[in-house]
C-alpha cells in the first residue's frame, strides 16, 4: 500500500470542512432568519453549529478511529426557510429544535423509532424534500430578473466551476458573492463595526408550541433522518465503515439539544460530503483516514471564530445576493429529490402519492398555523394508504437496533 504523508489526510479534512460551510451555511441563515430569529441569533446559530459539529466530529473519530464526519441539516434549514414564522415567534423555533434533538437521541435508543421512520414510503419523503427545496431554488431566477448586476456573475461562475470542478462549484459562487457584496458596500460608503465581526453567542429560552412541534420539528426531524443521517450511514458503508449508530445518534441528538438555545436547529452525519473524509483519495490507508475527520472538526473550531464576520457580510448583502448562492447550493439536493420521488413506481400509488406530496409541500401554504411540509406529509401517506392495494407487501423495516 502506498504510504503518503500525514499531511494529506489532514489536508482533506480541512478541504471537508471549507466545502462544507461555504457550500451551505447561506442556507442555514436564510432559514434562521426566516422562523424569527434576529441577525444576531443567527449568527449566535452557526458559530454553535460550526464549534458542536467540530466538537462531535472530533469524540467520534478519535473514539471510533474512523472518519466520522457531521453536518448541519442543510435540508432542515431549506425545510425551517420554506415554513417561516410560526405561532410563538423564535422561542418557538428554538423549542421545536429542541425537539428535534430529543428525537435523534431517541432513534439511536429505541429501535422502533427507527422502523416506524422506514415506514414512511421514500418517495414521499424525498417530494416533501423537493417541494421544500423547490421555492429556494427559484430565487435565483427571481433575483436576477431585478438585480442582475449582482447575481449574474455569481450565476456564472457556478456555471463554470460546475464544468470543471463541481467541488468548488458553491465556494466559488460564494466568492464571487463576497466581491459584489464588497463593492457595494465601498459604493455605498457603509461602515462595519468591528464589534460586528467578532464571534459571540446569544441564548434564547425555549418554548414549546403544537404549532412549532408539529410544523418544525416533526418535519425537520424527518427530513434530517431521511436526508442526512441514513444516506451518510449508506456513503461510508461504500468505503466499509459501519458507523456505530447509537454513539452517532447521541452525539448528534445532544448536540442539536445543546446548541438549540443558541440557535442550532439540527446536526447529523455528513452525507455528500463524507466521502471527502471517507475516500481513499484522503488517504490509501483507510486506518488512518480518521485523521481527516479529526482535521475536520479542528477546521470547523477555527472557521466558527471567523462565522460572526461572515454572518455580518450576509445582512449587508445587496437583495437578492446571498439567497443566489444559496439556491444554487440546493439544486444538487433538488436534483436528488425529484429524482427519487419522480422514480416511485407508477402502480400502487406510489407516484401518485409522491406528486401530491411534492405540490402541497411546493405550494408554501400554511393551515392552522402549521407549514406546508407537515400537511405534505400527511397527504402524502394518506394518498399512500388509500391508493395502496389491499394486500400489497409491508415495507421492509430495519434488521437491526444497531443501524438505520
Amino acid at each position: 500500500m502506498q504510504r503518503v504523508s500525514l499531511s494529506v489526510p489532514i489536508g482533506a479534512g480541512v478541504v471537508c470542512a471549507v466545502v462544507g460551510f461555504t457550500s451551505s451555511f447561506a442556507v442555514v441563515l436564510t432559514g434562521l432568519r426566516a422562523v424569527g430569529a434576529s441577525p444576531a441569533q443567527a449568527a449566535s446559530g452557526l458559530l454553535a453549529a460550526c464549534v458542536l459539529q467540530g466538537l462531535g466530529m472530533l469524540a467520534l473519530a478519535i473514539r471510533f478511529r474512523m472518519p466520522i464526519t457531521l453536518a448541519w441539516s442543510t435540508p432542515g434549514a431549506a425545510l425551517i426557510a420554506s415554513t417561516g414564522v410560526v405561532e410563538g415567534g423564535w422561542p418557538a423555533a428554538v423549542g421545536a429544535f429542541v425537539v428535534t434533538g430529543v428525537l435523534i437521541v431517541a432513534t439511536g435508543l429505541w429501535s422502533g423509532l427507527s422502523r416506524l421512520i422506514a415506514l414512511i414510503p421514500a418517495a414521499v419523503a424525498q417530494a416533501m424534500l423537493a417541494g421544500v427545496l423547490l421555492p429556494l431554488c427559484l430565487a435565483p431566477v427571481t433575483a436576477l430578473s431585478h438585480h442582475p448586476w449582482a447575481i449574474a456573475p455569481i450565476l456564472l461562475a457556478w456555471v463554470v466551476l460546475v464544468r470543471f470542478s463541481p467541488r468548488w462549484a458553491v465556494p466559488g459562487a460564494f466568492a464571487v458573492a463576497v466581491v459584489v457584496i464588497v463593492v457595494d458596500l465601498v459604493r455605498s460608503e457603509a461602515s462595519i463595526g468591528s464589534d460586528q465581526l467578532l464571534p459571540q453567542v446569544v441564548w434564547t429560552t425555549p418554548h414549546l408550541t403544537v404549532a412549532a412541534v408539529t410544523g418544525i420539528a416533526l418535519p425537520l426531524y424527518i427530513v434530517t433522518m431521511a436526508a442526512q443521517n441514513i444516506p451518510g450511514v449508506a456513503v461510508m458503508r461504500t468505503f466499509d465503515y459501519e458507523v456505530p449508530w447509537r454513539p452517532s445518534m447521541g452525539v448528534t441528538g445532544l448536540t442539536t439539544v445543546v446548541g438549540a438555545g443558541f440557535g442550532v436547529h439540527a446536526l447529523n452525519l455528513a452525507a455528500i460530503s463524507a466521502a471527502l473524509a471517507a475516500s481513499p483519495d484522503a488517504d490509501p490507508d483507510r486506518n488512518r483516514r480518521w485523521v481527516a475527520a479529526v482535521s475536520a472538526g479542528v477546521a470547523y473550531l477555527v472557521i466558527g471564530a471567523g462565522s460572526a464576520a461572515v454572518a455580518t457580510l450576509v445582512v449587508l448583502a445587496p437583495e437578492g445576493t446571498i439567497q443566489a448562492v444559496a439556491g444554487v447550493a440546493l439544486l444538487a439536493p433538488l436534483a436528488g429529490a425529484l429524482s427519487a420521488a419522480a422514480g416511485a413506481p407508477g402502480d400502487g400509488g406510489q407516484r401518485t402519492a409522491a406528486v401530491a406530496t411534492f405540490v402541497v409541500a411546493a405550494s408554501g401554504t400554511a393551515f392552522a398555523g402549521i407549514g406546508s411540509a407537515f400537511w405534505a406529509l400527511l397527504v402524502g401517506i394518506g394518498v399512500h394508504l388509500l391508493l395502496r392495494p389491499r394486500h400489497a407487501n409491508r415495507r421492509e423495516e430495519v434488521s437491526s437496533p444497531d443501524a438505520p
